[in-house]
């Protein structure tokens, strides 16, 4: 049974870090509905798992960690069930709408971002985070190495896109 003082606790948790939350669901799912299934498992999984929080890595750390665990295990369900998973936008490549070309840059990098593997989806959102090697390695169990080489191969991969939409 859990106090009311650790329920407040994590309230108060979840209230101050929400934007984690939120930012990896978006990255994660289409569908506003999907969306907030995915935020309410990613809290769910996270009040399941607080009691274990050691503090051993920071607080934020800890529920990047969780909440893309939660995320990649939805995404890979939904796969597994032959789902296609759209996009953030379904109008990306629609650049008819007035759409000033950052916003329009911004958004391919989006679909870009959502084509790659769950795992480097989930690097992509972190470096613009902007958090540092250590904290991406932490969060998804690699090393600093391989951090830096994954992010410089996907960091590539997207230059080579943009540069094939633009010729």
């Amino acid at each position: 049974m859990r106090s009311d003082q650790q329920e407040t606790l994590f309230l108060d948790v979840i209230e101050q870090h929400k934007g984690i939350i939120y930012k990896i669901a978006k990255s994660f799912k289409k569908d506003e509905e999907d969306k907030n299934d995915l935020v309410q498992e990613i809290i769910f999984q996270l009040w399941r798992a607080f009691p274990g929080f050691d503090e051993r890595s920071k607080l934020s750390t800890w529920m990047y960690r969780v909440a893309l665990n939660v995320a990649i295990s939805s995404y890979r369900k939904e796969k597994n069930k032959n789902q296609l998973i759209v996009p953030w936008s379904e109008n990306l490549m629609d650049f008819s709408t007035g759409e000033e070309p950052d916003e329009a840059n911004l958004n391919l990098l989006q679909q870009f971002i959502n084509e790659l593997k769950e795992l480097d989806r989930a690097l992509m959102l972190l470096y613009l985070e902007e958090k540092s090697g250590k904290e991406m390695a932490e969060i998804l169990g690699l090393s600093e190495a391989n951090i830096r080489t994954k992010t410089n191969r996907i960091k590539e991969q997207l230059k080579q896109r943009f540069s094939t939409i633009k010729d």
